[in-house]
Order: C-alpha cells, then sequence, then structure tokens
C-alpha cells in the first residue's frame, strides 16, 4: 500500500500502522504493547529519534525495520540489515500455532530451513518447538552473520545449525522430516516494478528468473534426495503461485490457507516430489 509516495509492504499495510511501529520501537514497546502505553509521553531524546526516523523513511524510501536494525516476527525480535530480507512470512502463523496437522511439531524432528536470511523461520521454530534440529542454509555469507547473531539472541545456537550453501549443495545426503523455505519468488517483469523501498533488499533474495520458480524448480527436484519417506516439502511463492500450479501440473499438492493473511505456500510430500521428477 502506498501514501504520500511511500510503500508500505514490509511489516505493515498502511502508514498509521507504521507510525505505531515507529513510536513504539522508540519507547522500546513490544507491537502488541498494552492500551495503557498511549500514555505515554516520549522525553526529548525520543522525540528526537522519532523526527530522525520519520525525516529518513521519507527521504531515503528506507523500510523502517532497515532504520531500526530489527523486525518482529512470530512474536519474536530479530537484527535485520540490508544483506537480509525482512521479515514478513505468513509462515509465522503455522510457527505460533502448529498448524501443521500432516506433520507433529511437537516431536522431535529434523528441519531444513533453506534461504534462511535472517534466520527467522528456523530460529522461531526452534524456540516455539523445542524437539526440532534445524539445518538453516543462505547462499549469502553476510546474511548468515546476522543469522547466527540471531540465533545467540534467541538461545536457540544448540539446536539449529547454519551453513553456507546453495538450496542443497553443501548438504551432502542429509535427510529432513521437513525442508520449509521462503525463497526468491519474483518473475522478472514484477522486479522492474518494484517500489523503492524493495530496491533496499538483497536482490538475490527476491528475484527468480521469468516465472519466479528458478529456486523453487530446484527445491523440487531435490527434495527426493533430502527427505525422509513421510517427509514434506513446505515453500511460500507468494505471487508466483499460479505458476507455480501450472509448473506442478497433475501432482497432489496442498495450497495453505491463512486466518491472519497470506497465500502462495504449497505442501508437498516426497511422494508427491517424486511424482514431478518423474514427469519432468
Amino acid at each position: 500500500m502506498e501514501s504520500a509516495g511511500l510503500h508500505f509492504g514490509h511489516g505493515t499495510a498502511t502508514a498509521f500502522d507504521e507510525a505505531c511501529w515507529m513510536v513504539s520501537a522508540v519507547l522500546d514497546l513490544p507491537p502488541d504493547f498494552e492500551p495503557i502505553s498511549l500514555a505515554r509521553v516520549p522525553t526529548p531524546d525520543q522525540r528526537s529519534r522519532l523526527d530522525a526516523l520519520l525525516d529518513a523513511r521519507i527521504r531515503d524510501r528506507r523500510p523502517l525495520a532497515y532504520l531500526l536494525g530489527e523486525a518482529w516476527f512470530a512474536g519474536m525480535r530479530f537484527q535485520v540489515n540490508e544483506s537480509t530480507l525482512i521479515p514478513r512470512s505468513p509462515l509465522a502463523e503455522i510457527i505460533l500455532g502448529g498448524m501443521l496437522p500432516w506433520l507433529e511439531l511437537d516431536r522431535p524432528l529434523k528441519v531444513l530451513d533453506v534461504g534462511t536470511g535472517s534466520g527467522c523461520i528456523a530460529i522461531a521454530l526452534a524456540a516455539h518447538w523445542p524437539g526440532l534440529q534445524i539445518d538453516a542454509t543462505d547462499i549469502s555469507e553476510d546474511a548468515l552473520t546476522v543469522a547466527r547473531a540471531n540465533g545467540e539472541r534467541h538461545g536457540v545456537s544448540d539446536r539449529v545449525r547454519f551453513v553456507l550453501s546453495d538450496v542443497y549443495q553443501a548438504l551432502d545426503d542429509r535427510r529432513y522430516d521437513l525442508i520449509i523455505s521462503n525463497p526468491p519468488y519474483v518473475p522478472a517483469a514484477s522486479m522492474q516494478a518494484l517500489p523503492e523501498e524493495y530496491r533496499h533488499e538483497p536482490e538475490m533474495a527476491l528475484a527468480a528468473g521469468e516465472d519466479g520458480l528458478e529456486i523453487f524448480r530446484r527445491l523440487l527436484a531435490g527434495a527426493p534426495d533430502h527427505l525422509t519417506p513421510g517427509g514434506f516439502l513446505l515453500i511460500e511463492l507468494g505471487e508466483a503461485q499460479a505458476a507455480a500450479e501450472a509448473l506442478l501440473g497433475p501432482v497432489e499438492a496442498i495450497w495453505l490457507e491463512f486466518e491472519h493473511g497470506g497465500d502462495g505456500v504449497v505442501l508437498l510430500d516426497r511422494a508427491a516430489c517424486l511424482e514431478w521428477q518423474s514427469d519432468a
């Protein structure tokens, strides 16, 4: 959504929501602060910081999360910078509610998070579901530096292993009960039309070829070799959903729905990945 030339889509949908986030961050309040906090009066230093943030947001068109150096995901605060995407995935709803009836998250499972960025998905999974052992990969060492810091911050570094890898490249023959990913999925045409705010995010985390499925194809093709017999592939594809449906054809896929918004998330079991592989 846009207002006065600004675009909102990095954790907020409106100027009012973003103003609330900006003020709550300066006052060091969580996003779901109590109504009584509305009576707080900012100090002169806090007012100065608010003025500086607002000026930078309007002048530079940088997303607020980058100006703050942090974002919230699944009820947790994460460090972010311009080497990582800003967390905003509907997968948070699954993490918080364990709403994956095909796979019980409250038992010991091995999970792979491909393209971890800030580490938010892997770390939130580990924090909310203590039985999980997670490998989190990314092609960017700068992003992994941020992810490791977030892992330490949230006390899950003993259960989340961060690995420099291009999709499955560095994982040898490791197998997982769940492979989860919010990969690049923006088609080439959409990349050309992105608002200025998105230009501050790493292009490699957004762009995915002509149809937005460049990484999804690789995830599908390699999944049978890295999933356990009863394992699942859970991928967020956003605007590339229609192209993905065409790519999958008759393969049985479950497209998830979310109570709090978000779409383009597909779940496939290993058998479905094998079927696609044999037909490709």
